[in-house]
This record gives C-alpha cells, structure tokens and sequence, in this order.
C-alpha cells in the first residue's frame, strides 16, 4: 500500500451545504422503486439471461410489486430489442406497470428505440450523457457548454419522437458519473434538460442522480443530493432519482441517506447484482424500511423462492450471509445467542407484545418465509444448551428438565464436534433417542407390576434380565415409583439418591404418548439423566429410571 499518495478525492462538494435531512431517522414512506435488473443486472452476467428467463424474472419482479421495471437498451442490443417487443406482443407488461428504456443522447439510437416503443402503454424513456470532468476531458475532450448541449439536444428529440408517436411517454435524464461532476455543473445541465421538457405535476419527469462509481462517503453524496433536490427548477413536477453503484460497499447506505436527502425514488436490483461491486441491493433497502415500521410497497415475504428463481435465471449465488436474503442471516451457532433466542420467543409467546423484541433477530424469519426451526437455531459444537432444547421442544415436542438441557447440550456438541458438523434436528433427535431413551443394557426391563397394601405403601415386582440371565425383584415403597426404584436398590449393586422426575403428554406427533424424565445421583454427586416413551405414563416412568440406571453404570 505504498502508493497512496496518487490517489485523493475524485468527488466535488456542493457550493452550499444541508444537512437539515441528518435529523431524520428513517424515511417517512417508500421511494418509487425501479428494478434495473434486466438492463444494469444482465449486463453484468457472465451468461447474459435467454429471452426467456428474462420474460421468467420479468414476471417475478411485476409479482414482488415493481411498478417500474427498466427492460433494456433496445437500440443496443437485437437480443433487448426482441425482448422488448415480446414483452408488449404477448400482452405481458400490466396496465399500471411502466416499462423503462435506456438510450445514449444520440439521434439514430433515441429514433431506433422508440421504434422498439410501439404499442407500450406506459414508458420511461430514459436518456443520459457523461458530465464528469475526467469524461469531459479526457473520453469526449468536449468543454461544459458542448456536454450540456449534448444532454438539451437529447431532450429536444425526446420531446419530440413523443409528439410524433402520438404517446405520453416521461422522461428520464441522467447525468452519468454524477459523483465525478462539479454538483452545480450536474445541477445547470439537468435545469437546462428541463427547460425543454416543461414537466407538469401529472406529468412528471424524472431526474436521475446516479453514484456511476462511488467516490465518497455516503453523507458526501446525501449533501450533494440534497443540493440538487433544493435547487431544481419544477421541483414539484420533478421526481428525483437515484442509481448507486457499489464500489465502496455503500450502495445501501447511499440510498437510504439519499432518500432522507430528497430523492423521491431508487433504481437498484434484487441482491445487488451489477457491473464491477454492483448495484444498489433494493431487497436491502426495502427490508431495512420494513424492520422500522415502514411499508416498503415490495413483496417479499417468500424470500427462499425468490432466491431461487434468481439463482437459476442469473447462474449467480446470493451469498449465505447476504442480508434477509442468506441462507445463514438468521442462523445462531453460538450457545448464549440460542439461549437468549430461545427465551425471547417463549417470552414472546407468553406476553403477545405488539411490536417485535426477539434478541438477536431484528426481523421475525416468518415475515420472509423463513423457518425458526431450519433458519435459527442452528446447531454445532459451538452451540448450546438453549438451542439444542428449543429445538427438541418445537419440532418434537420433547421437554427436557432444565438441568437434563445442560445434559443433552454436551452430549450434542460432543457428537458435532466429533463429526466435525452441523447436526439436523432429526440427526439431534436420534441422538437423544439412542442415548438417553428406553436404554437397556446391562439392566433390562421384561415387565412390571405394582401392587397397594393397605397401609398405602405399594409392592413393586420387577422382571429383569441382567447380562441376559431372567431376575425379578420384589420391593415396597411409599408411592409405585419408589417401590420400582426400592426393588433394585434392594437386591443388586445399584446405588443412588434424589431421584429427580419430571413427564409430560407429548404435544407433537402421537398426542397418546407420555415422555417422562429421571435423573439419578451417584454417591460422587454425578447426576444421570435418562427418559423413557410410552403409552402409558407409569410405564414411561419406570423405563426413564432404567435408563438413567443404564446410562450411570455405562460411564
């Protein structure tokens, strides 16, 4: 990194600040949203889309709720022309969409383009000229006057090509590389494109303001926004735009402070896919609105789908810790995170608050059809007590005595750690069932029965085979689990104190089965837990405390 010195700010502050948009804490509604996924997205593909997977991802973005969706640069391409017109030939662009359409402010390419317009309802045209210093002088070697007579003379065909088509097509105009443009040079082109156009309320006309590369920190551009937006002629006939791109990972950040700037509408794409670090990631930008109480006018509250759809049409990857999107952005390894997860959501189950406070999660998973017991609670051998029992009691019904939790916890991370993965909620299951239920060996249970005296203490029998060889055993006790228990202590080796119990019905599955828990303590203090299935709750019972029994003298 010893070059730094060639480098310094490619950016230009505005000649007037405000930074009364700072105060704000959140945008107060939805920008009009325009996805440029098939123009700016596709471009950027290794394997630009087929035509049919871009009729395929157009009608997905029109089922997320996009009422602006930018569908190419007909005159550039016959592949974008022909989608074009596919588009308005199968009838397959809804009354209250808008299609947009890019075009360079050349005569022979805006004319090609409104071509490709015939028979589209509602358009954008959308036409643009480079206005930066470096393009000026060293890509075009054109001075100020020359560039801007470029973008009037764009807008003059526009107005125009409209008027002869007999259309009421609006109008877009950028002024590309914006952040490399002196603010008052952008804002003196973009009046001038407007003194031709003459945009009304009812028909407004949009000004574009797009990060072609970023070049400042994200409050540098909201300035430089918040210039623009205060100084526009017809700024109530105006609806300013914004196009972030990505190079310094602020795409996001861009145009959430740009909004609270002034822009009245955001271009991007769906996870951020764009030419070098991409575009604005509009699934981000939306969610975040969505997390503060505010309706972003998009569906996605099928997120998985959507993803997938993307995938397959683009052959890109959204990437496991992508926002909202990801496969692991709700995930919890870390045991304290689980815990605090797992008491969150019983706490939520309980109180019923309005608003949603579940730690860790700043958004509910269910809201964009994700799962809690696939999506949350993830478990490894970093994981812990908390989450391995969340997901034994949600997705099996099984409810484990508090410290037997602590138990089972480090009987599953042993296991990750010794696979060295992920464990799936059937592979915990079935370690809790091979380890901790109706274990039994070396003590065997045949049969029991239980017998009340009349002095209401009761007479256990017990049917056993130790090491293979039948026993029973006979013993009294004060209730028909302590003569169960009294019978072994009694008569073989078997030793231990305070038999903790605990059953309940199980909630999932069959509800005629009963889980019952024992954990018995060794003379050393060692507690042992084990758990027994059953129809019957006694039976359940006395085979929870053989497998304690069994599971102690395995240690």
């Amino acid at each position: 990194m010893e070059n730094v010195k060639k480098y310094h700010e490619g950016y230009f502050m505005p000649p007037t600040i405000d930074l009364s948009w700072a105060y704000k804490q959140h945008p107060d509604k939805a920008p009009t949203w325009c996805s440029v996924d098939l123009r700016d997205g596709n471009q950027a593909l290794i394997i630009p889309m087929s035509l049919d997977e871009k009729i395929e991802f157009f009608k997905m973005l029109v089922q997320v709720g996009f009422k602006e969706i930018e569908v190419g640069f007909p005159a550039a391409s016959e592949t974008e022309y022909m989608f074009l017109r596919r588009l308005v030939e199968e009838d397959l662009i809804p009354d209250d969409v808008t299609v947009q359409v890019l075009t360079q402010a050349r005569e022979h390419i805006i004319k090609k383009t409104f071509e490709a317009l015939e028979g589209v309802k509602n358009a954008i045209v959308h036409v643009y000229n480079s206005t930066s210093l470096a393009q000026r002088q060293q890509v075009f070697r054109k001075n100020k006057e020359e560039i801007k007579q470029i973008a009037i003379d764009g807008a003059k065909l526009l107005k125009q090509l409209t008027e002869e088509a007999g259309a009421n097509y609006r109008f877009e105009y950028s002024p590309e590389s914006f952040t490399g443009t002196e603010p008052e040079y952008a804002l003196e082109v973009c009046n001038a494109v407007l003194d031709v156009w003459q945009p009304t309320p009812d028909r407004k006309a949009i000004i574009n303001i797009p990060v072609t590369v970023e070049m400042s920190m994200p409050h540098i551009y909201a300035m430089q926004v918040a210039y623009i937006s205060n100084n526009l002629k017809y700024r109530d006939a105006v609806e300013l735009s914004l196009h972030p791109h990505n190079d310094r990972g602020c795409g996001v950040a861009d145009s959430e402070l740009g909004i609270l700037a002034g822009a009245d509408r955001i271009e991007g794409t769906l996870f951020g896919n764009g030419e070098r670090t991409g575009n604005a990631d509009i699934v981000t930008i939306a969610m975040n609105m969505y997390v503060l109480g505010v309706d972003p006018g998009l569906d996605f509250s099928n997120l998985p789908d959507l993803v997938d759809l993307y995938e397959k049409v683009t052959r890109m990857r959204v990437h496991e810790r992508q926002p909202y999107a990801g496969a692991l952005v709700f995930a919890a390894f870390s045991g304290s995170h689980q815990d605090a997860i797992a008491k969150g959501m019983k706490w939520r189950e309980e109180q019923d608050p309005d608003h949603w406070t579940v730690p860790y999660l700043p958004i509910d998973p269910h809201d964009v059809g994700r799962e809690y017991e696939a999506d949350v609670i993830r478990i490894n051998s970093q994981s812990g007590k908390g989450g391995v029992a969340y997901i034994m009691e949600q997705k099996y019904g099984i409810s484990m005595p508090k410290k037997m939790r602590e138990d089972f916890g480090y009987c599953v991370k042993g296991v990750s750690d010794h696979k060295h993965k992920e464990l799936l909620g059937d592979e915990i299951y079935q370690i809790f069932q091979d380890q901790y239920v109706n274990v039994t060996e070396p003590y065997k249970l045949i049969d029991f029965s239980l017998k009340k005296e009349v002095d209401g203490t009761r007479t256990g029998y017990v049917e056993l085979e130790i090491n293979g060889k039948p026993t029973v055993f006979k013993a009294k006790g004060n209730g028909r689990l302590d003569a169960i228990s009294n019978a072994i202590q009694e008569n073989t080796d078997v030793r231990y104190s305070n038999l903790t119990y605990s059953e309940h019905a199980l909630e999932i599955g069959s509800t005629s089965r009963a889980m019952a828990y024992i954990g018995v303590t060794a003379a050393d203090g060692t507690i042992t837990w084990g758990a027994g299935m059953d129809t019957d709750v006694m039976s359940a019972s006395v085979m929870a405390l053989f497998s304690a029994i069994n599971r102690m003298y395995k240690k």
